[in-house]
């Protein structure tokens, strides 16, 4: 087994018959030829969907999620092959923590993963099987302002606390103090990532599995261009306000939230920062914000078509965060302390139908009926960005990956990749690869990241 060896293969571009979703899925592991004991008799293995938000933000409703979200008939096509290698003995955990302003009930309800996990439960009675939500907050937006907070148990083995320091990527990095997490206390994030001082509170049951199963959606992403293996740890985090998305200000005062500066972008800059610390922590003063938001988009423009927060090409921030979760993964345990032996870790990407444009959770849908799956993430992601029409060299988050000079998870070099396939035109080489799709980018990103041969064809 190599962790530079992917899988790539075609299939249904729908998921109207499970058995054929099952099949492409299990062709797909197969083609990765693992160690027999690869999963063992009595492991703890943790399966980490895609379930960022229940639906299309544009398109609220019960028929908008199959785009958006890894789809039920893969994570169940997984534990399949999953739970007879475990024989009779073990554990099967399936979790995410959505962002903060989704309602894990109605994703539940959506996909009707109570019922999964009960037919599941019949086939394999000796296993413990259990689904969880591991945010210990859900939060009730309004117009994108939280104007209330609701406690959850969160993830009953508790949190992982892992001091990278030194090891991460943000080290030397000029946004420190200004970096912006995911809520308006921007004091918290930049407490966390100062000089060499770079922390993250991670979950502590997919830190602590034997087998960690990742199941991404292959979608575009407006931070950092596409979202699949990689940037799916961010939905194991037990604060995401430890995660630093974007730099304020804009490129002339070293940061990434805006890529001009215009008037328009330092007045929204200056407005926006006085509303952030204003309304920290208050929800009354949030609720009252939320029409004056409205009002503020009548004049800055929606985000849906305008560029902020970091969501462009631009954004240095994002990716050196991401990069910094893989470190702490695949480098710390689940007591923080450094792996005695290497996870064992696979990767299934579902591409049946995938997102492009505004993503992740305003993407459009795009049908391609294709599932990769790999060992390593980083060789996972490079061959996702190629199906998808881009040239991974150009993505910062990938091309990092590869120039690492600290605590390195990457085992290969990028020449060493290599697809096998059940179509001809990727099978070989990464960079040979040929018949892909072109997925548009997110809005931010158009004319950076696609393929070179793209363009020249277009």
């Amino acid at each position: 087994m190599t962790n530079s060896r992917v899988a790539c293969y075609r299939g249904p571009d729908n998921y109207r018959d499970t058995q054929a979703v099952a099949g492409l899925v299990h062709q797909a592991l197969d083609a990765l030829r693992l160690p027999a004991d690869f999963i063992r008799t009595g492991d703890r293995v943790v399966l980490k969907p895609n379930w960022v938000k229940e639906h299309d933000e544009r398109h609220p409703g019960p028929d908008r999620w199959d785009y958006v979200v890894t789809h039920p008939s893969v994570i169940e096509a997984v534990i399949r092959w999953v739970a007879p290698r475990l024989s009779g003995a073990g554990s099967i955990v399936i979790c995410d923590a959505p962002q903060t302003d989704s309602s894990f009930a109605t994703l539940r309800a959506y996909c009707g993963l109570d019922e999964m996990v009960a037919r599941l439960k019949r086939d394999f009675s000796t296993l413990h099987i259990a689904l969880l939500d591991l945010r210990p907050e859900e939060w009730h937006a309004v117009d994108g302002v939280t104007v209330s907070k609701t406690s959850l148990p969160g993830d009953p083995l508790g949190s992982t606390h892992v001091r990278l320091n030194a090891a991460s990527e943000f080290v030397g990095f000029r946004g420190c103090g200004q970096l912006y997490g995911a809520s308006y206390d921007m004091n918290e994030t930049n407490t966390k990532h100062q000089g060499t001082t770079h922390e993250y509170l991670l979950c502590r049951t997919p830190m602590d599995a034997d087998v960690l199963i990742n199941l991404p959606k292959l979608k575009t992403h407006k931070k950092v261009g596409i979202t699949c293996a990689l940037k799916n740890l961010v939905g194991i985090n037990a604060n995401k306000n430890w995660l630093p998305h974007h730099t304020e200000g804009t490129p002339d005062r070293g940061g990434d939230q805006f890529p001009h500066a215009t008037t328009k972008a330092k007045l929204e800059h200056s407005w926006m920062g006085t509303a952030k610390r204003v309304l920290k922590g208050n929800t009354l003063l949030s609720r009252l914000f939320v029409p004056l938001k409205k009002l503020g988009r009548l004049y800055f423009g929606d985000t849906q078509k305008v560029v902020r927060s970091g969501n462009w090409h631009g954004n240095d921030t994002c990716w050196r965060m991401v990069v910094d979760l893989n470190k702490c993964l695949f480098g710390y345990g689940g007591d923080g302390s450094l792996r005695k032996a290497p996870l064992r870790y696979l990767a299934v990407v579902d591409g049946i139908i995938g997102g492009e444009g505004n993503g992740p959770m305003a993407p459009d849908a795009r049908p391609i009926g294709v599932v990769v799956a790999g060992t390593h993430p980083t060789a996972v992601d490079c061959t996702a960005a190629t199906v998808m029409g881009f040239d991974w060299r150009k993505l910062r988050m990938l091309r990092g990956c590869f120039e690492l000079k600290q605590a390195s998870f990457v085992d290969f070099k990028p020449e060493e990749m290599e697809v096998v396939s059940n179509h001809p035109a990727w099978q070989g080489k990464l960079g040979g690869m040929s018949d892909v799709f072109e997925f548009k980018p997110h809005f931010g990103w158009v004319g950076a990241i696609e393929s070179d041969r793209r363009a020249v064809t277009a």
